[in-house]
C-alpha cells in the first residue's frame, strides 16, 4: 500500500456496529437509495394536457335531413328483411376532457331504434346485437344501397 494513502491507519479495522441498535437489513438499506419521484403523475398530466381532441361538428340542416332520409330508407330495407351494410362516421366524446374524436365503423344494420336514438349492428359472428352508435353522433352514412337520389 502506498505510504501516502490518507486512510492507511483505519483501512483494515473492522466495521463499527453500534451495540444499542439492531443491524439494518439489506432490504431496508436499499430503500434509502430507491428512486424518488417528487411529482408522481406529473408526466401523465402533461401528456393528457397535450393530447388533442376534436370538437363536435354541428351539422347544417340539409345534412341532417339527408341523414334522416337515409335512416328512413334503411328502416324500410330492414322491415323488408334485408341486412344493409353501411359505413358510419361518428363522434366519440372524450371521457376526460372537452371534445372527442371521430371514427368510422362498417357493419350490417340490425335495428334503427328511433325511441332511444340508437343504431344497432349485427355482431360479426352471430345474429346477436353488436355495436351500438347513438344516431345524434353520426355525421355521415355511406352504403352501396344509396343511389343518387338519397
Amino acid at each position: 500500500m502506498d505510504e501516502n494513502f490518507p486512510y492507511k491507519d483505519i483501512i483494515d479495522l473492522p466495521h463499527h456496529q453500534a451495540s444499542d441498535r439492531k443491524h439494518m437489513s439489506l432490504y431496508d438499506r436499499s430503500a434509502q437509495f430507491a428512486a424518488f419521484q417528487a411529482l408522481s403523475g406529473y408526466e401523465d398530466m402533461i401528456f393528457e394536457t397535450g393530447r388533442l381532441t376534436d370538437d363536435f361538428i354541428e351539422l347544417p340542416e340539409n345534412i341532417k335531413e339527408e341523414l334522416d332520409r337515409k335512416f328512413v330508407f334503411l328502416s324500410s330495407l330492414i322491415d323488408e328483411g334485408y341486412r344493409p351494410e353501411i359505413t358510419v362516421t361518428y363522434f366519440i366524446p372524450d371521457n376526460t376532457k372537452t371534445g372527442g374524436s371521430y371514427s368510422s365503423f362498417s357493419g350490417e344494420v340490425k335495428i334503427i331504434d328511433t325511441a332511444f336514438h340508437k343504431l344497432i349492428f349485427y355482431d360479426e359472428d352471430k345474429d346477436l346485437s353488436g355495436k351500438v352508435i347513438e344516431t345524434g353522433m353520426i355525421i355521415g352514412i355511406e352504403s352501396e344501397w344509396f343511389g343518387e337520389n338519397i
